[in-house]
């Protein structure tokens, strides 16, 4: 059994919440539950009551440029969504939380900071027996005002990222040992695709995204044997200037929640265009 998020030593454990929470909280009308998965049948097939779903890429992603949704695009799925500036959301997903953390990092590009995942996401939800349903809520649209979408804090560019190489800053690659080595250009048991040349960015570290979780129920580790993984075994200190990547910025958001939020570190970015972009640009440097 996992230990309370109280008691496992984050900086910010505020932005976590037990499954036993949310199961306390699904006819809270301040409370607003979002599912965001890798597998878009998941949701239809059984969700937790009264979840909307938030897709990354029909929800969150310019539907022509690769970027993301601006002001209005995000102020329309809110209002759509039924949120309000002051509704908590909660994010939980597949894949240890993958795309929550990647939904709760867009959220965060417009300001939403009324956002937690939840610890162990569906996995857990499923592994404890609690329950599911194929209704799919609607919420009275609200009138949601959003600031304009800052990119400034936490994510990251191409020309910003070699400036940091150049510079010698750290970096960490979270993907997979066989990506950060070449020997693949997506995850394992994936397609092969994705990128021209396959290795990593000069200097960044290989801490694969999963280590930060316990694989039996998808929890995030505590505290202290985070610090093991990223401090003690990588040398990153809680005052670098970090950025985070991965093949698409999925894993890589999954990462810095994990060192943003649970380490404390303050200056993290992620760098969302990852290998995709990296590994097909001419003209830029890599490793393997």
């Amino acid at each position: 059994m996992a230990t309370p998020i109280s008691q496992r030593g984050y900086v910010h454990p505020e932005v976590l919440v037990s499954t036993q929470w949310v199961a306390e909280h699904l006819n809270d009308p301040q409370v607003r539950i979002i599912e965001s998965n890798e597998d878009p049948l998941l949701y239809p097939s059984g969700h937790i009551p009264g979840a909307v779903e938030v897709d990354w890429v029909r929800d969150l992603n310019h539907p022509v440029i690769r970027d993301y949704l601006d002001r209005e695009g995000f102020e329309a799925l809110m209002r759509r969504i039924g949120v309000t500036p002051e509704t908590t959301v909660v994010f939980y997903g597949d894949k240890h939380n993958w795309w929550a953390t990647y939904a709760f990092w867009v959220f965060q590009l417009f300001g939403h900071t009324n956002a937690k995942i939840m610890d162990g996401g569906r996995l857990k939800w499923v592994q404890e027996g609690r329950p599911l349903t194929r209704e799919v809520p609607h919420y009275p649209p609200t009138d949601y005002r959003a600031p304009e979408r800052d990119d400034s804090r936490i994510r990251a560019f191409r020309d910003q990222v070699l400036a940091h190489v150049q510079a010698g800053k750290p970096l960490v690659d979270v993907r997979s040992p066989e990506e950060y080595r070449g020997e693949r250009l997506h995850m394992p048991d994936y397609p092969n695709e994705g990128a021209l040349r396959g290795g990593h960015i000069p200097g960044a570290v290989n801490i694969p995204w999963s280590r930060a979780v316990d694989p039996t129920d998808g929890t995030f580790l505590d505290a202290p044997r985070l610090r093991q993984i990223y401090e003690q075994e990588a040398g990153l200190r809680p005052d670098d200037d970090l950025i985070v990547y991965c093949r698409i910025g999925e894993r890589s958001s999954h990462t810095w929640f994990v060192l943003t939020y649970l380490l404390g570190f303050g200056k993290v970015r992620n760098y969302d265009g990852s290998w995709t972009e990296w590994g097909n640009l001419v003209g830029v440097p890599i490793e393997k």
